[in-house]
């Protein structure tokens, strides 16, 4: 692990307690790229207690004074997340500790958000909607968690709360009709280094969203956003500034054609393979997910994002800064990678990693059982004999009313419990109305009335 160059700690005490959190996260890294088992909600827990033990010395030490950053802020930072996700990876979702890895991506996210000036107001919907979960989940944290890490909670959920809603109240300068078109534009913006970034450049693909753009544009009057009685919408301004930018970007796009300059390439093929990656988790995420595995790919996405200068770019080798092409591209990506990381964390399932392939197999089960209800149901009984084999052959793993992994009881019972329920409620649905359908073929048609 490579820590970021900041100062060690001079007190003596931190440096103690810096070595004992150094190995901590080195167990917990080791037990990351364990595969050869199921991660145990006691292994976790074990950790968990030992971190949550050198937190409070160092509480003790500071005694809430505000220090400058050193190693130890880092190497701790580090060991959150990595427990926030394994927490996530047990299924304990709801508690305190998963909640910090998802405010770390949130405020990455509204601090490129907040950057770009580029957001619609999905992200903003998605995004409060998340920090009203955080919000339930701190209300209700209990002793056995860090009062430090509900009071960092806290402060991160306040300080995300308070960007949003800036963001938000730019949004707001826009009268109603100019607000879709600026999704329109965001759209279109995004779609365009989409194609940018695709192994094969496609110039038809963008010269087809650069004439969506064109329309747009056309149906400005002198440059401006009107009404039907030619009065300036309010924000009209922002709006066609968007589009300006929008169309600059195109320009750049199909001059470029998708071709990084050398001394940006290496930067640019990480940030490809991550969001390919990415991308391919979440399609996959519920067979292929351990949510610990989004460490590897945050870290370098940290790393590459904090490489910028403060202006917001990066140097090449001779101190060269990038051009506005490889900086928009390279933003691109990280963004997008964010975007996928925030939404695999939100996405995960209140189950263990040891019990997910029964929760998944029971999660395609019910869809299947669903559609069929939608389609008219079952013509018979018997069509519904594979459903039913395979309710009651999950529902047979179980030893006294629980899903066991050798000794184990893994967490996330009560979600499994639940969904095989909500099968075997849909299967017994479908029976009692193929039962009624077969019943009523059976019975002889009456007679045809006969005419007086």
């Amino acid at each position: 692990m490579d820590t970021p160059a900041v100062p060690m700690p001079k007190d003596d005490r931190e440096r103690q307690i810096l070595e004992k959190l150094t190995l901590i996260r080195d167990d917990l890294l080791l037990l990351k790229r364990d595969r050869t088992k199921y991660i145990r909600t006691q292994d976790v827990m074990l950790l968990y207690d030992k971190l949550v033990d050198q937190v409070k010395q160092l509480n003790e030490i500071r005694k809430g004074e505000h220090h400058s950053e050193n190693q130890l802020d880092k190497v701790l930072e580090s060991c959150f997340q990595l427990i926030s996700l394994f927490f996530m990876t047990i299924g304990r979702t709801t508690e305190v500790p998963a909640a910090y890895a998802l405010t770390s991506t949130i405020k990455r996210l509204l601090d490129h958000l907040t950057e770009s000036r580029l957001f619609s107001a999905k992200d903003l919907h998605s995004i409060s909607n998340t920090l009203s979960k955080l919000d339930s989940i701190l209300q209700n944290a209990d002793s056995q968690h860090s009062p430090y890490l509900v009071e960092l909670l806290a402060k991160r959920e306040t300080l995300c709360k308070s960007m949003l809603t800036n963001l938000r109240k730019q949004l707001e300068e826009l009268d109603e009709p100019l607000q879709e078109i600026y999704e329109r534009l965001i759209s279109i913006l995004r779609s365009m280094s989409l194609a940018n970034t695709k192994a094969k450049f496609s110039v038809t693909e963008v010269q087809k969203l650069r004439s969506k753009l064109q329309e747009i544009s056309d149906s400005m009057v002198d440059g401006k956003f009107v009404d039907a009685e030619g009065r300036e919408y309010r924000g009209s301004h922002v709006v066609s500034d968007l589009l300006r930018r929008c169309l600059q970007w195109s320009d750049i796009v199909l001059e470029k054609k998708g071709v990084i300059p050398e001394a940006f390439k290496d930067k640019y093929n990480i940030l490809i393979n991550i969001r390919n990656e990415l991308e391919k988790l979440s399609i996959t995420q519920a067979w292929s997910l351990r949510e610990t595995d989004l460490y590897d790919f945050q870290r370098q996405l940290d790393k590459i994002d904090e490489a910028r200068g403060a202006d917001g770019n990066w140097l090449d080798q001779d101190g060269q800064l990038a051009e506005l092409y490889v900086q928009r591209t390279l933003l691109y990506l990280i963004r997008r990678s964010y975007g996928y990381i925030y939404y695999l964390m939100n996405s995960s399932e209140p189950v263990s990693e040891a019990l997910l392939p029964i929760y998944n197999q029971l999660q395609t089960l019910k869809r299947c059982l669903i559609e069929v209800k939608n389609s008219g149901g079952v013509g018979s009984v018997r069509e519904l004999y594979p459903y039913s084999m395979k309710l009651n052959s999950i529902d047979n793993m179980r030893v006294d009313g629980k899903f066991m992994v050798g000794n184990d009881i893994p967490e996330g019972q009560g979600s499994v419990t639940d969904l095989l329920a909500e099968c075997f409620d849909l299967a017994y649905d479908l029976r009692v109305a193929a039962e009624e359908k077969e019943e009523g073929g059976d019975e002889s048609p009456a007679p045809p009335a006969v005419a007086q």
